[in-house]
């Protein structure tokens, strides 16, 4: 009977050590090695070297100042990456149908415009989609630029550069990638700087 298990006792512990030990650690050591900054999460840090977010997980912004990114179902306030989720609102639920109603009317109310992008009033799956459309990173443009004390049009330029293209032309859409490019906003547009009067 010895003699049956044993290779079975073999196998497991070679197996385990192989593909649970061995080869995750080689990928991630490449990984690291080839893409480091991706490797690592692709976290942003601030000016002291502190952690501020990750290029891939959205997280809320407020402020006037700012682009502000989708909604976001996720936990109580959202943006909870420890909470990741949609509502679970079905496409016939009538609690969803009035809180998308009631958002899209605040944003015609707010930006004056009659065609609100799906973004700016939908919620993502993940709830913690980091990406905007560029239609509605253009319908904040007047919003931010008018909070900063900045031109309009250097605004727009700003956020045009940090328009993504889909991969290699054609997979995925367009896209604004809301931390990075407040950060950007922030160094090139600081709020009540002389270059932004």
């Amino acid at each position: 009977m010895l003699s049956e298990i044993r290779p079975a006792i073999v196998s497991t512990v070679l197996f385990t050590a192989l593909l649970g030990v061995a080869y995750p650690l080689a990928i991630t050591g490449l990984a690291k090695v080839a893409f480091p900054w991706q490797a690592e999460g692709s976290l942003l840090r601030g000016d002291h070297g502190q952690v501020i977010g990750s290029a891939l997980i959205g997280q809320g912004f407020a402020k006037d100042e700012y682009l502000h990114p989708r909604p976001s179902a996720a936990g109580a306030g959202g943006y909870d990456a420890s909470n990741s989720s949609g509502s679970n609102y079905g496409p016939l639920s009538a609690d969803l149908a009035k809180r998308v109603k009631g958002d899209a009317q605040a944003m015609r109310a707010s930006t004056g415009q009659a065609e609100i992008p799906d973004d700016a009033i939908t919620t993502s799956a993940s709830g913690l989609d980091p990406d905007i459309s560029p239609a509605y990173a253009n319908l904040q443009v007047e919003r931010i630029a008018k909070a900063r004390g900045a031109p309009v049009e250097e605004v727009r330029k700003l956020i045009d550069a940090h328009v993504q293209r889909p991969a290699l032309g054609f997979l995925g859409q367009p896209h604004v990638n809301v931390l990075m490019t407040n950060r950007a906003l922030d160094a090139a547009l600081p709020k009540g700087s002389a270059k932004a009067s």
